[in-house]
């Protein structure tokens, strides 16, 4: 129990640079003082004492705003980042040195019984907001993107990002844990695939639409094709590239 509050304790200065002194983080950083508080109340629950593991994790939820269900298996070195929202189910299990910021929820899908919410391996990071919900397993070494959900198991070494969750992997790549901005934008990717896809479609029709005017003979009709033409090319021409849009693609405002 020892080694594992003094791991708790150590990661922080490791992972947050914020961190200047024992002083500060012990009476300063709600989720190591969570992590206090569901210790002693996983002991208890561990040893069957009844209302009261429950008792201390609604005193740790009232004064640090996170909320873990005494049931729940937390590893060693877990850097729980500011907190604020987190939830964390009944049979949620966390391997060591998990790195989780706000909002997250690692939580159940029904009123199944037994085993209903996610277990997690070493090293995982899961991003603010992200929802990770149900009995599912999490594999070494992921990156979970904020504000993702997941629903379906993740492999190791592997990040996931989107609503739902996709994964993307990247083996043999070691990413550091704070690096967020190399969360690939998966959305964006797709947009601009629709968009070019959209303009090769436009191209295509014009071309076709010059073809039959050209091959009108009479000048008044070759004239009137000319016109028509025109009036093709400007109703066809939606602006895909404007600044709004280019924008989104380059991922601003996302």
């Amino acid at each position: 129990m020892l080694s594992t509050l003094l791991a708790d304790f150590r990661i922080i200065f490791e992972r947050d640079p914020a961190a200047r002194s024992w002083l500060e983080v012990f009476f300063c950083y709600p989720g190591l003082q969570a992590l206090l508080f569901h210790r002693l109340a996983h002991w208890l629950y561990g040893i069957g004492i009844p209302f009261i593991p429950r008792f201390v994790s609604h005193i740790g939820r009232f004064f640090t705003g996170i909320e873990i269900h005494p049931g729940a298996t937390i590893g060693r070195g877990v850097f729980i980042d500011h907190g604020m929202g987190v939830v964390i189910g009944e049979t949620a299990i966390i391997g060591d040195y998990a790195l989780i910021y706000q909002g997250v929820t690692l939580g159940g899908t029904g009123k199944e019984s037994g085993k209903r919410h996610p277990t997690l391996g070493e090293n995982v990071v899961l991003g603010a907001g992200a929802k990770v919900l149900g009995n599912i397993q999490l594999g070494n070494n992921v990156r979970i993107g904020a504000g993702s959900v997941v629903l379906r198991d993740v492999p190791s070494d592997c990040t996931v990002v989107g609503i739902p969750g996709r994964v993307i992997y990247r083996s043999g790549v070691r990413v550091e844990p704070l690096e967020h901005s190399n969360l690939p934008d998966s959305e964006a990717e797709v947009i601009r695939t629709l968009v070019d896809r959209i303009e090769a479609l436009e191209q295509q029709l014009e071309t076709l639409q010059n073809n039959q005017s050209a091959a009108k003979t009479p000048v008044l009709a070759g004239n009137f094709g000319a016109c028509e033409s025109e009036l093709s090319k400007k109703a066809l021409s939606c602006n895909l590239r404007d600044k709004v849009i280019q924008e989104f693609l380059d991922g601003a405002g996302i």
